[in-house]
């Protein structure tokens, strides 16, 4: 299948600019599966949590309904990331919307920095979603790059790729050979959304530096882009290889894990 992951920098606050401009690339991009930043619909350096409960929706708000009917006139997948109001808690969650209109939705676990004045952690853990017998696809938000369990909980749960929409102000130097450590050391396929531009708060300014990226399960780098690049990149990949983990007629990556080791 075609996948891919946008690049690209949204308007702050502007949910309905954010929603055209979105419109514009998903109806320009011929994949079977897209992946959008985190936040994409509201931009992320919030002020306060009032300007946050103002643009936040349900899992079934209108953006919902925009990125449903999309996947289905495209006959395609949408991981978006997006605000998510559930009662009187905000997640920063990422939606999955498939084209026969089942959304499903993953709640960032590791909030990152001032995230965790006005978000609320996550409470689903770390679903593995089956798009019949063509996919099974996990999910993951930015901040999540860092925590090793998050991409092999994925994987040990039969996860052949890894949505990763972003909003990253580290520097790509850093977190960019992480993510391809991910894949390789659980053998499956990431593609990391990373918004670029910036964002200001009074003095604050934010920083979000792209250079989104799609690798292989044996860590190659199939597609990358720079920092100021605005529009999609796009992989030709085969999920059934990320189920492949043996590397040697004597090794197998999960064969070879020894959890009776691993008691803390």
């Amino acid at each position: 299948m075609i996948i891919a992951a946008l690049q690209f920098c949204p308007s702050f606050l502007d949910v309905k600019a954010n929603q055209q401009t979105l419109a514009s690339y998903l109806e320009a991009v011929e994949a079977d599966l897209v992946v959008l930043p985190e936040l994409c619909t509201t931009g992320y350096f919030f002020h306060d949590a009032a300007q946050l409960h103002a643009v936040a929706e349900q899992h079934n708000g209108a953006s919902m309904r925009f990125f449903r009917e999309l996947a289905a006139d495209r006959n395609m997948a949408i991981v978006a990331g997006f605000a998510e109001r559930d009662g009187d808690a905000i997640y920063n969650s990422a939606a999955t919307v498939f084209p026969d209109g089942r959304v499903e939705i993953y709640r960032k676990v590791h909030l990152f920095a001032e995230e965790k004045a006005i978000f609320t952690p996550g409470n689903l853990g770390f679903p593995v979603l089956r798009w019949g017998d063509r996919l099974r696809l996990g999910v993951m938000i930015c901040y999540d790059w860092r925590f090793p369990e998050a991409a092999r909980t994925l994987a040990l749960k039969g996860a052949q790729l890894i949505a990763h929409p972003s909003n990253l102000v580290a520097a790509p130097r850093l977190w960019k050979p992480v993510m391809r450590t991910r894949a390789f050391e659980n053998k499956v396929f990431t593609a990391t959304a990373n918004r670029n531009g910036e964002e200001r708060r009074d003095d604050e300014r934010l920083v979000f530096h792209g250079c989104s990226q799609i690798v292989a399960p044996n860590g190659t780098m199939l597609e990358e882009v720079d920092e100021l690049y605005e529009g999609w990149l796009l992989a030709d990949i085969d999920p059934s290889k990320a189920d492949e983990k043996s590397f040697s007629q004597w090794n197998d990556i999960m064969a070879d894990r020894r959890p009776d080791s691993y008691d803390l």
